[in-house]
Order: structure tokens, then C-alpha cells, then sequence
């Protein structure tokens, strides 16, 4: 109980403005609709800042695990003296990793290049949490009015506006939940070539050269689909969050959705107005014969947190076999396959979508497969990537869902295909699998 009781507490930030208008009705009972509620443009995620203590290898255990060549470097070699950064980039995923140096070393002019990095709450945070992830970062049309609009309508605030460069670029922040923020980045002067566009980043970050990282990696996965966090109580969080950003609600899963019969949770997506950011929430439910992996991983990770990224790739059996050569020498393992009947059963499901072949490369690989009214999605989770159970990756493929942006671009639909909400009794079961393997012995008296 006392566990439980501070895992509450420390979601407070969330929840202590929160009223009890979000109420869960159900999967079957949820009607989706885009009432383009955003308090302030929203343009799409940016990146996705991880804490830990030592970014180097870090960084090149990832680099190499999910072919993102470093491209580019903050650390003593660029004149910064407060902390290590090192930015994993495939297609338009941002991955940035970040360690503390000595504060010993550090001198009287701050030289780190993310601004609002502190040495005492880095240090925190990764004895609190472990490897984990620190911030959300959304690229805004402008940081300085998303978070006065933020604020405003009771965000809790983490870092006012700071300009960044030759007055170029503002980021600011916001609490989400637990340790984690939720980060602005706006671009006074942006570049319209996306070439040039992808090429950058925030100042003091300067490229790495070819010949020190992984540069010719790439498994095919170009983007972050969305990002899950997990809080010990769902209303107070989807309610907080709603009433800063203005996101609305684009799919929800209660314990009866996507249960076993031993565990379970519950799940709000929230959307942008584009709604391609898109962030997940979960719950843990109680009362079940097995505790919910959701409380599992907050005890694990000591409070709320990112509990998973979902990456999309153009291919994704390319993605896996490559990632899969590597699973065993350094990069990351996946969750057991499930049994043959699955796949068995994949032609009635799919069969108009997927090519018999495709359905055995799914056998081969252990993608599990799944539809809504729009589209299909195809997902693989890999085990946690560190040494607690608690963040791990999501893999992803959407098919269908093609339509004309304003600009007559054809592009795909958020969310095309859902969440695999018909597949998440495979992966609880998968999950409780993986847990019981982790469970303490009981020594016999």
C-alpha cells in the first residue's frame, strides 16, 4: 500500500487541477471525431531527449540496434563542458541522448547546448529511473506562446522560453507526468527545403564525421508514431493534458478491450489537430490474478514515465531481419513470437491486404498484424531495453489510409490501422511471460 500510495502522489502534477469530466467508455462505445481543439499549432514531434549516465555508449548501442546513425555531437570535443549529447537520426526520428559530465569541470558560463540540462536532476533522474526518457520534444509554431498558452491554462511550468542561437530558435517546457516535460521547439526563420530543414537541429551541436559513427545504418524506420506514458491514475492525467494543449481524444481501450485474464489496463490516446502526435496513456487495473504490467513498471521505474516508442518503418521486414542479425551482439531482443495458430488464423483477418508471403515473413519475423475501420497495422515490441523492466520499443508498419493534404500531397492518416487493440492479449500474454521469468525465487525453509 505505501508503494502504491507514493506512485499516486507522485503524479500529483498531473492531476490536482484535473476535474472528473474525462470518463471512459469503452472501445465499442467510443465514437472518434476531430473537433481541432489544439490551443496552439502544433507541427509535429521533434525528438525525443533520453537521460542516462553515460551517453556514448548509450548512444551507439541505439545507433547500431535500430540503424540511426549519431549525426550529430554536444561534448567536450564541441566545448561543452556540462554534459555529453550525441542525436541518432533516421528518416525524421530525433533520437538524443544526454549524460552529465563532472559539474566540477563545468565553468562559470554555462556552455551546454540544451539549456535547461542541470547536473543535480540528471543525476536524479537516472537513479530514480534508470534509463529513460526525459522529454517529449514538439516542434510548435511558437515556444514562447505554446507555453504562456500552456501555463495559462494550468500547465506546470518547467523552463520559460529561452532563445537559443542568433535568436533562431525558442524552447521552453512544460511537466507532463512524473520527471517527464514536454518540450517546444519553434524555428523563428524556418528553412522550407526539407533537405536542408532535416539537416538541422538546435545550435551548438555540431556533425559528426562519417567516419566515427555508424553512418551508412538504416533499417527503414523514418518517424516517431507516438509515444506511450504510463501514470497510476488515467483521468487526472488525460485531463491535465487536455487542458493545456487542447488534444482531444482519438482511441481508448479499457481492461475489458484488451485484458487476459490475468492482468490488464486501460488507455487513452490524445491527438494534435493533424493528429500525428499522437500520446498514448495507460493505467494499470487491480483486482486481476496477476498485477498489471502497468504497476509493474511503475514500481520499476518509481513513478510515471515513458513506457514505450512507437516507431514506423517503410519496411518492416526489413526493419526486423536487420534489427533481429543484431539482437544478440548489442542490439535489442524481442517478445516471444506468438503460437502458429495466429498466423493460421491471419489470411481470414488480412488475407486482403497481406500477400501469402508477406503473411509467412510475419510467421518468420513474430509481427502481429491488425485492422480498424481504416487501415492496417502491423507491430513488434521488443523486451526493455535496459536493465529494469520497464521502456521498450515499439516497431511499426500502417497500411492504407492515403489522402491529400492541403497541398495536394498524399500523404497517410494518423493513426491508420489503430493501436492493436486485437493484439494485445498477445503481447499481455507475452509480457507475463517475460515478468514470471523475472520473478524472485522463493527459497524453500
Amino acid at each position: 500500500m505505501g508503494t502504491e500510495s507514493n506512485l499516486i502522489n507522485d503524479n500529483t502534477v498531473a492531476g490536482e487541477q484535473s476535474s472528473s469530466a474525462f470518463k471512459l467508455v469503452g472501445f465499442n462505445n467510443f465514437i472518434r471525431k476531430n473537433p481541432m481543439s489544439d490551443k496552439f499549432t502544433v507541427k509535429s514531434f521533434h525528438h525525443i531527449e533520453f537521460w542516462c549516465s553515460d551517453a556514448t555508449n548509450t548512444a551507439r548501442r541505439f545507433s547500431w540496434g535500430l540503424g540511426m546513425p549519431i549525426v550529430k555531437k554536444s561534448d567536450l570535443s564541441t566545448g561543452n563542458t556540462t554534459h555529453a549529447s550525441y542525436l541518432l537520426r533516421s528518416g525524421q526520428l530525433n533520437f538524443l541522448f544526454t549524460a552529465p559530465y563532472s559539474p566540477s569541470i563545468s565553468t562559470t558560463t554555462t556552455t551546454g547546448s540544451i539549456p535547461t540540462f542541470s547536473h543535480a536532476d540528471c543525476r536524479n533522474f537516472t537513479a530514480k529511473h534508470g534509463l529513460a526518457v526525459r522529454a517529449i520534444a514538439m516542434e510548435v509554431e511558437d515556444a514562447g506562446t505554446a507555453f504562456s498558452v500552456s501555463v495559462a491554462n494550468g500547465a506546470k511550468p518547467s523552463s520559460a522560453p529561452i532563445t537559443l542561437g542568433c535568436d533562431d530558435v525558442v524552447l521552453s517546457e512544460v511537466k507532463l507526468y512524473g520527471d517527464v516535460v514536454l518540450r517546444y521547439i519553434s524555428y523563428k526563420n524556418p528553412n522550407t527545403d526539407p533537405t536542408v530543414a532535416a539537416s538541422n537541429f538546435l545550435p551548438g551541436f555540431e556533425p559528426v564525421e562519417k567516419t566515427s559513427s555508424y553512418q551508412d545504418l538504416d533499417y527503414g524506420i523514418r518517424r516517431l508514431d507516438h509515444a506511450v506514458g504510463n501514470v497510476p491514475e488515467l483521468s487526472p492525467a488525460v485531463d491535465y493534458v487536455k487542458s493545456f494543449t487542447g488534444f482531444h481524444e482519438f482511441a481508448e481501450f479499457t481492461a475489458d478491450d484488451v485484458g487476459t485474464s490475468e492482468s490488464g489496463l486501460n488507455s487513452v490516446v490524445l491527438a494534435c489537430n493533424s493528429e500525428m502526435v499522437l500520446i498514448p496513456m495507460n493505467e494499470p487495473v487491480y483486482g486481476t490474478k496477476r498485477k498489471s504490467q502497468i504497476q509493474t513498471y511503475l514500481e520499476h521505474n518509481e513513478g510515471a514515465g515513458v513506457q514505450h516508442l512507437a516507431l514506423a518503418s517503410e519496411d518492416i521486414f526489413r526493419t526486423l531481419r536487420e534489427m533481429r542479425k543484431r539482437s544478440g551482439v548489442g542490439g535489442f531482443e524481442f517478445m516471444p513470437s506468438p503460437p502458429p495458430t495466429y498466423y493460421r488464423n491471419l489470411k481470414n483477418r488480412a488475407g486482403d491486404v497481406l500477400s501469402d508471403e508477406q503473411i509467412k515473413d510475419c510467421e518468420e519475423l513474430g509481427i502481429l498484424v491488425d485492422r480498424d475501420d481504416q487501415g492496417t497495422l502491423l507491430q513488434i515490441f521488443t523486451k526493455p531495453v535496459g536493465d529494469r523492466p520497464t521502456i521498450f520499443i515499439e516497431i511499426i508498419q500502417r497500411v492504407g489510409c492515403m489522402v491529400k493534404d492541403d497541398e495536394g500531397k498524399v500523404q497517410q492518416k494518423g493513426g491508420c490501422g489503430g493501436f492493436g487493440k486485437g493484439n494485445f492479449s498477445e503481447l499481455f500474454k507475452s509480457i507475463e511471460e517475460y515478468e514470471k521469468t523475472l520473478e524472485a525465487r522463493t527459497i524453500p525453509t
